[in-house]
C-alpha cells in the first residue's frame, strides 16, 4: 500500500476524540469515516475533525469500501463484538485497551483475525513511543546490567457516580482492566515473560468492582515487579526499572511520557522524548506500516503476548473470586 491509510474510528467517545486529532498529525493517514450508535454524535464528531464519511451504526462503519482500518474506541465490554465485526468485513483493527474483558474473548478475536488474515492489534499506545522503544534498547544492550526489578504504579481519582464506566461492573469497570493494564503491560514489556507466581491485595468497593489493588509478581529467575493501580486515589504514575548497574526511572504521568532519568554506576543522565501529539500517533504509525508490509499482527506488541497479558490479568481477579456480570 503506497497510499495513504484510510482509517474509520468506531464510537465517538473521548478517547477516539484524541486519537483522532493525532491521527490528523500524521501525512500518510487519512481520517475517512467514523461511525457512532446515534446517528447525530457521528455527525457533530464528523464536522469537528473534517471527516467526510459518518454512519449511525457501526455495522455501516464496518461495511464501508473507504476504509482501510478501524481504530475501536468503546469501552472494552463491547471490544469482542466489535473487533469481529470489522475483521469479519476485512477490516484491519486497532483496538483499544484492554484488549478484552477476558483471555476467552481474546482467544476468539485473534483466532478471527487469523482466520479472515486481517490485522489486528491490542492499542497500547506506550508501546510505540519513541519513549518507550529508547528503553527496550537500553534493556537489550544491558545498560543498567542484569534488570531484577520493577516497580510501577497507575492510580487516579475519579469524581464520576456509579452509573459511569469507571465504576459500573456492566461496563466494565474496576481498576485493573482500565489502568492496571498499563503498569501490567510494562512489566510483560520489561521482562519478556508473564509471572510465574502473582501475589495481589485487592480492595473492591461499593459498586462490586476493584477500586485499588496491589501486586507482586515473581518471576522464574528471582526477579520481581511491584505494582499498584487505583481509580480513586492519585498516585505518581511512575515507573522504576532496577538492574545489578543501575536504574531506569521513568516519569509520569503515563499520558505525558516525555521525561526519563538513567542512573548507571552512581552517574545520573536525564533525557527527554518530544511527543507528538498526544503519544497515539505511534500506535498509527505502527499499523500502517506492518499493513504496508503486508503484516497481520506486530513485533512490538504481538498477539501471543496480548493474550499472555490478558491471562495475567484473569488470573487476578480468580484470586478475588471476581466475575464481571456478562462473564
Amino acid at each position: 500500500m503506497d497510499k495513504k491509510v484510510r482509517w474509520g474510528i468506531l464510537a465517538t467517545g473521548g478517547i477516539a476524540r484524541v486519537f483522532a486529532a493525532d491521527l490528523k498529525l500524521l501525512d500518510n493517514a487519512e481520517l475517512m469515516a467514523v461511525g457512532s450508535r446515534s446517528p447525530e454524535n457521528a455527525d457533530k464528531f464528523a464536522k469537528d475533525f473534517d471527516i467526510p464519511i459518518h454512519f449511525g451504526s457501526y455495522d455501516e462503519l464496518a461495511a464501508c469500501p473507504e476504509v482501510d482500518a478501524v481504530y475501536l474506541a468503546t469501552p472494552h465490554p463491547f471490544h469482542k463484538e466489535n473487533t469481529l465485526l470489522c475483521l469479519n468485513a476485512g477490516k484491519a483493527v486497532l483496538c483499544e485497551k484492554p484488549f478484552a474483558m477476558n483471555a476467552i474473548e481474546a482467544r476468539e478475536m485473534i483466532a478471527a483475525a487469523r482466520a479472515n488474515h486481517v490485522f489486528l492489534m491490542e492499542a497500547m499506545w506506550v508501546r510505540f513511543t519513541p519513549l518507550f522503544q529508547k528503553v527496550k534498547q537500553w534493556l537489550k544492550d544491558g545498560l543498567i546490567g542484569d534488570v531484577r526489578y520493577l516497580q510501577s504504579d497507575f492510580g487516579f481519582r475519579s469524581d464520576k457516580g456509579p452509573e459511569s464506566r469507571v465504576f459500573n461492573p456492566a461496563l466494565g469497570g474496576g481498576s485493573l482492566l482500565d489502568v492496571g493494564v498499563y503498569p501490567i503491560s510494562f512489566a510483560s514489556f520489561v521482562f519478556d515473560k508473564q509471572p510465574s507466581v502473582i501475589k495481589t491485595c485487592g480492595y473492591r468497593g461499593a459498586t462490586g468492582v476493584d477500586e485499588q489493588e496491589s501486586l507482586i509478581f515473581e518471576y522464574d529467575s528471582g526477579q520481581t515487579s511491584s505494582i499498584f493501580s487505583a481509580n480513586t486515589l492519585e498516585t505518581k504514575k511512575e515507573s522504576i526499572i532496577f538492574g545489578s548497574n543501575g536504574f531506569i526511572h521513568i516519569y509520569g504521568p503515563w499520558n505525558q511520557l516525555k521525561h526519563v532519568c538513567i542512573t548507571v554506576d552512581g552517574k545520573e543522565i536525564i533525557e527527554e522524548f518530544p511527543v507528538l501529539g498526544r503519544g497515539y500517533t505511534y500506535q498509527a504509525i505502527e499499523v500502517m506500516d506492518c499493513l504496508r508490509k503486508g503484516k497481520t499482527e506486530s513485533d512490538i506488541l504481538p498477539l501471543v503476548e496480548t493474550l499472555a497479558i490478558m491471562e495475567t490479568m484473569d488470573t487476578i481477579r480468580a484470586q478475588w473470586n471476581f466475575k464481571y456480570p456478562m462473564e
